[in-house]
């Protein structure tokens, strides 16, 4: 191009980080670039929360009235503070690489509790001006007090610093991009699918003219259409819901293993709790209206759905239906004993790793009281495991969330080959794991209870069964057979082999936790329906 660009951008840390990221990508295309600093309303007014903000496009509305005026050339945002829909003359002309959308969540070290789910103290104070991580924390740990944070990245690290929160809740995409210091802070990091991201998160849009079309050409080497692909359903499920920054949405949209998946999260108010849903597609085509009819009024739900566990009256699944008046028929088909009162602790003296295929494992092995070394190791498969070895006051190093054990068997292989890793299970266990671990590897089997099934199981007339364990399914088809009209949810990949072997269609969870069977349950629900 032969003239000087004037990028627009916001005065904050973060923003000029972005404004000259663009900038020095355009420097390396060989054109000219200055910045202007523009203020928003988003950055003037600091003493209400997003909810209480009038209208939309608080951290663009100004940007875009330069970019109309001409007195800039293009515009530099967060995605996600865009509204879903662009001022007449204006587009969107390249969409950067996504950064991982993920939340940190930091915790002062003195009110870190191993024992309570995403370790912040019970009734902590976390700070936080997004209605859509509010919802979600809360449905998660219902005892926080959520209070409002306002100001850029640096200025909410150092209010959590100053000790006005316990704990916070950011971005990991700019705490990224800054290289930010947390070395002083408990930090957990939460997965876009664990905790929603908002729609368009951790990616930058480059807005201009829609007339400037040689400034269009000129930025495609920045574009990532894959990336604009995704950020389109998310945003038009956005657009579907008619929200900006005070809703509490959450929606991700990636495509793995050439298949779309789509997690959402919605909420009707901050406080309230929020339903989640999880659907794959070929395609993106339709899916954002896919995702919007679930949510619709006129939905139908079920009047009672099975699981084959106890539940507790906070259990996460269970709140989940209860929402919508559906009953939850929650009884386990097996019984678990201990099979040894004592252990030798010398075989755990050079362990290195102590992996968990079941929060049973977690709960039978802590009851013989081992030795542990200093500095062990500990898996886990799913969040329910995780949880239960919080209680017995350990953190976890690695939790495998999928519900295919291979995938986890893989990942667990590349950090733990050549170690030595003790394995508390069930009698006759699969070993799925320890299979994929290499020859160098010193793996201790340690059978610390077995499973007894339930006589005269009682069939169940709820019109969808959730299904826990492979012995559980084996329990309950020993003298029943479903009706015709029954789903069936298998938690996992060896749950599904069980009821593979019985000719039973069902399936599966993205995550083989309660948050990821209730995605199934009302997946399951949207598919019956034809969302």
């Amino acid at each position: 191009m032969d003239r000087k660009l004037i990028i627009g951008t916001r005065g904050s840390d973060l923003a000029l980080w972005q404004a000259n990221f663009v900038k020095d990508s355009l420097a390396a295309l060989n054109i000219p670039v200055e910045l202007k600093i523009i203020k928003t309303q988003g950055d003037r007014i600091l003493n209400l929360s997003f909810d209480k903000l009038e209208g939309k496009g608080f951290f663009t509305k100004e940007l875009e009235e330069e970019l109309l005026a001409g007195t800039i050339d293009l515009a530099v945002h967060s995605h996600k503070d865009l509204p879903t829909e662009n001022p007449p003359g204006l587009i969107i002309a390249a969409v950067s690489e996504r950064e991982d959308p993920s939340e940190l969540l930091l915790i002062l070290k003195d009110c870190v509790d191993v024992h309570q789910k995403l370790s912040v103290k019970y009734g902590g104070i976390v700070g936080t001006s997004s209605n859509r991580r509010k919802a979600q924390l809360l449905a998660y740990r219902p005892d926080l007090d959520i209070i409002d944070l306002r100001g850029n990245v640096p200025t909410r690290v150092n209010k959590l610093r100053d000790e006005n929160y316990d704990a916070i809740m950011l971005a990991k995409a700019g705490v990224s991009r800054l290289g930010l210091d947390l070395s002083d802070f408990h930090v957990e990091e939460l997965t876009p699918t664990e905790l929603i991201p908002a729609p368009a998160q951790g990616a930058l849009a480059i807005q201009i003219r829609e007339i400037d079309k040689e400034l269009f050409e000129a930025l495609q080497p920045l574009n990532h259409p894959d990336v604009a692909e995704e950020l389109a359903v998310e945003r038009n499920v956005l657009k579907l819901f008619g929200g900006g920054c005070h809703l509490p949405l959450g929606c991700y949209c990636r495509k793995d293993d050439g298949v779309y998946q789509v997690f959402t999260s919605k909420a009707d108010e901050g406080e309230g709790f929020p339903d989640r849903l999880f659907l794959e597609a070929p395609s993106t085509e339709g899916l954002a209206q896919k995702v919007a009819s679930f949510f619709s009024a006129d939905r139908k739900f079920p009047m009672k759905v099975f699981i084959s566990r106890e539940l507790s009256a906070n259990s996460y699944f269970r709140k989940s239906l209860e929402k919508h008046d559906i009953e939850v028929e929650a009884r386990s088909l097996i019984r678990t004993v201990p099979v040894i009162t004592k252990l030798d602790n010398y075989i755990l003296k050079h362990a290195e790793w102590v992996f968990f295929s079941s929060k049973n494992a977690v709960e039978y092995f802590f009851q013989l009281d081992p030795l542990l070394p200093k500095n062990v190791k500990f898996g886990v498969m799913g969040t329910g495991s995780e949880d239960m070895l919080r209680r017995k006051g350990h953190f976890v190093d690695y939790t495998g969330n999928g519900v295919d054990p291979a995938d986890v068997a893989r990942e667990f292989a590349a950090l733990a080959n050549g170690q030595t890793v003790v394995f508390p299970s069930a009698e006759n266990s699969m070993r799925s794991i320890q299979q994929a671990l290499s020859a160098e590897t010193k793996v201790i089997d340690l059978t610390v209870y077995e499973t007894i099934l339930e006589d005269d199981v009682e069939q169940s007339g709820a019109e969808i069964l959730v299904f826990t364990s492979p012995s559980n399914v084996e329990a309950y088809f020993v003298d029943n057979l479903l009706d015709p009209d029954q789903k069936i949810i298998a938690i996992g990949v060896s749950t599904g082999k069980k009821l593979d072997e019985i000719g039973v269609k069902y399936t599966l969870p993205y995550s083989p936790d309660e948050t990821g069977l209730a995605e199934a349950v009302f997946g399951t629900i949207c598919l019956s329906h034809r969302c």
